[in-house]
């Protein structure tokens, strides 16, 4: 099944939502792997975000993991809403993270766990 991790991305989003009939999700394939674009209602957009982005982190790492039991490099992009203002002083994950040689990534922990 080619578009499992559509089907897997669209139960879990709609199952936290409130508006689930707003939930549109477009999956592109190309040399870099696979896209799926999510885009939920405005007023949904912190239950799928989460606590410091820990939600939609979860829901990535699955997403990869799924990817790699069909050979696929999966990613998720979550479309910001018209119009929203980010927070002054706001940074995303990748900018605020440090640069540190003992980090990993969920791809290099995945390969180790292959190891295994």
């Amino acid at each position: 099944m080619q578009d499992a991790d559509k089907v897997f991305l669209e139960y879990v989003v709609k199952a936290l939502v409130d508006n689930p009939n707003d939930v549109k999700i477009d999956r592109t394939v190309d040399e870099m792997g696979v896209l799926i674009t999510l885009t939920v209602n405005p007023a949904d957009m912190g239950k799928i975000i989460g606590r410091m982005g820990n939600t939609a982190k979860a829901i990535r790492t699955l997403l990869r993991i799924i990817g790699m039991k069909n050979n696929a490099r999966v990613n998720l992009k979550i479309n910001e809403p018209e119009g929203s203002l980010r927070p002054e002083g706001y940074q995303r994950t990748e900018e605020r993270r440090p640069s540190s040689p003992s980090l990993k990534t969920v791809d290099e922990a995945m390969e180790d766990l292959k190891g295994i």
